[in-house]
Parts: C-alpha cells; structure tokens; sequence
C-alpha cells in the first residue's frame, strides 16, 4: 500500500485537532497540525482578528507541502488544516495528488460558533470564523463529514470511507 497523508479540513472551531488526533490514536498514524507550521507574524495577526491575505499564507502551505512530501515518503500521516480554497488544496497536493485523502468537517456556522466561543487558549478569534465561511470552498473530491456526530462516529465514519 501507497503512503498517504490524510488531511482533515474545515474552519476553526470544526473539530479538526480534536477528530485528528483521535483518527491518529485509532489508526497509528502520526498526527501533524499546520498551526504548527505557521510563523510568529502570522500568528499575531490572527490573534489581532486580521484575516490572513493569500500572500501571507503562501509560504505557510509550501512549509505544509514539504513536510508532508518527506513523511509520506515513510509513512501515513494525518495532517490537520483548515485548506479552505481549492488553490489552497492545490499547493498541498501539489506532485503528491494520488496519495492525498481529504476529509471535511462539515457544519453550520452557528453551530461553530458556538464551540469557538466555548474555546480557550487558541490564537484564532471568533470574530474571524465569518472570514473563514466567506472563504469556504467546499471540496468536491472529500470524505464530508457532519461535525454534529459525536467524535467516535466520526471517526467511524472516516475510517469506513478511507477503508472503500
């Protein structure tokens, strides 16, 4: 079997740390979030409630693609990012599309409204999550999975459709 990443994507507060890393406990992969990858600057600047311009994001998905690229030449791994556009989606599978599995966690905005004012202790305020649906290009070629199923069902649900 081919190595794969497989990226959970959605906006803040869609679960995707949380539904990763049970994915990651379930299956053995390793589990990698793209906050990680993002710089100082960036960081600030959503914490400030500043949407990111493309311009700033760019070299935060090439650092992602890169890294995913080295891994999944050893092993699977999952990788959590929001990945909101297609152009985004792109950078990520960019030489590597056949070893891609994209997962969406799909829900409505209150719903994650609701769990991002529930939060702590995260850089991302609420106050941008409307910026993040404006953005939202729902993917075409994705496992959807609605976010309303408790945890374990989601990960049922994924593990099922990765296994067809």
């Amino acid at each position: 079997m081919q190595n794969k990443v497989i990226y959970i994507m959605g906006v803040s507060g869609s679960g995707k740390t949380t539904i990763g890393k049970q994915l990651s406990e379930r299956t053995g992969y390793p589990f990698y979030d793209a906050d990680d990858f993002h710089i100082k600057e960036n960081i600030a600047k959503m914490n400030a409630g500043i949407a990111l311009t493309d311009e700033e994001r760019w070299p935060w998905l090439e650092n992602i693609h890169d890294f995913v690229s080295r891994e999944i030449a050893s092993q699977t791994i999952i990788l959590v990012c929001s990945a909101l556009r297609q152009v985004y989606r792109g950078r990520l599978s960019r030489n590597i599309e056949a070893q891609c599995k994209w997962v969406f966690l799909q829900g409505d905005y209150n719903t994650i409204l609701e769990r991002l004012n529930e939060r702590k202790d995260h850089y991302m305020p609420a106050t941008l999550l409307q910026s993040q649906f404006d953005t939202l290009e729902i993917p075409a070629n994705a496992i959807l999975v609605d976010i309303i199923m408790p945890p374990g069902k989601i990960i049922d649900a994924i593990i099922a459709s990765l296994n067809e």
